[in-house]
């Protein structure tokens, strides 16, 4: 909701959090994997619809996005961690960005085995 207020000389907007739900910045979460979380210039990174995290014991639960606008997944490799975040908030859909060392996260499958447990009872 967006409330305009008008005065002598003066227009103020008042904008709710339902209202930005869908404006960017679309990164709502971060799930930092690195071993090596003072490596900052070369990451891998990985974005997911952050509605994916529902079914997550404890987790906030985020609205469903159209599916024609849903990140199933989406990864980049040796990035800087200012330009991953940059990279997810650009998305326009919610999504939660995975961090990994470099080389990890995406070559073996990895990220997959680790998120698996969303769907189990063992999270």
């Amino acid at each position: 909701m967006v409330v305009l207020m008008a005065g002598t000389g003066w227009l103020s907007a008042v904008v709710t959090f339902e209202s930005h739900r869908y404006l960017n910045p679309m990164l709502w979460n971060i799930i930092d994997r690195r071993t090596r979380p003072h490596r900052w210039r070369e990451v891998n990174a990985i974005v997911e619809a952050t509605e994916h995290d529902n079914s997550c014991k404890d987790a906030d639960q985020a609205p469903e996005s159209d599916p024609s606008l849903t990140v199933d997944y989406e990864a980049l490799e040796a990035v800087l961690v200012a330009e991953a975040v940059q990279w997810a908030e650009s998305k326009l859909c919610p999504v939660t960005l995975y961090l990994y060392d470099l080389g990890q996260g995406f070559a073996d499958e990895e990220h997959f085995t680790n998120v698996a447990v969303r769907f189990s009872d063992e999270d």
